[in-house]
């Protein structure tokens, strides 16, 4: 049995299907709720960890980043990325995000910079070195926007490297790494049949 590599190109047009639009709903809301869930434990970690060494407390935010690989890696359509880390943004924000409407915001960045790896690609390489690109790119994004608007340019160039590093790291592992094995684990059961990732997983002969 050979292993999927998740390589093969998107199909031939890049139109949105009404199975695509309904199953980016349903990851970004399932992602959402990982976000609200891992508000508490992932704001504890942060604490623990600048308090260690300021800015290192970024190498909590990759669970907050997956959206968009992971949208972009089992859609495969332009704007997937976006799409999906929005509608997870605005979840967690009706569940109850500790930065209410900003939420909206940085969902926005996060799926912007996970985006434009797929687009840089054409949307033809879905690789794990891409996806682990992809979820660095949603840390950078994510940093950017925290040091343009929530006033992190004002600290340190020390935290705002660390913060940078970490961000980077947290986005490649538990963003951009995580997002393709979990792609790969819902091709496996056969969910993902209506989708090139899907079709991918299914056995050599």
């Amino acid at each position: 049995m050979s292993e999927p590599d998740l390589t093969t190109p998107a199909p031939a047009g890049h139109g949105w299907r009404v199975v695509d639009i309904v199953v980016a709903a349903v990851l970004g809301v399932a992602c959402g709720f990982l976000f609200w869930a891992w508000n508490g434990p992932g704001f504890a970690l942060y604490d623990v960890l600048d308090a260690t060494t300021p800015g290192l407390g970024g190498l909590t935010q990759g669970l907050w980043l997956i959206g968009g690989p992971l949208g972009a890696l089992i859609i495969r359509k332009p704007g997937a990325a976006i799409f999906v880390e929005l509608v997870a943004a605005i979840t967690s924000a009706l569940f109850g995000s500790a930065w209410g409407i900003t939420t909206l915001w940085y969902g926005l960045a996060e799926g912007l910079g996970a985006e434009l790896v797929f687009l840089v690609l054409a949307y033809r390489r879905f690789t794990w070195p891409v996806a682990v690109v992809s979820g660095a790119m949603a840390g950078v994004f994510e940093w950017a926007f925290e040091w343009l608007f929530m006033g992190n340019r004002a600290k340190t160039a020390l935290f705002n490297g660390v913060y940078l590093a970490s961000n980077v790291i947290s986005g490649a592992i538990l963003a951009g790494l995580l997002a393709w094995w979990l792609t790969r684990a819902l091709a496996a059961t056969g969910v993902l049949a209506r989708f090139a990732a899907g079709r991918e997983a299914r056995p050599a002969r």
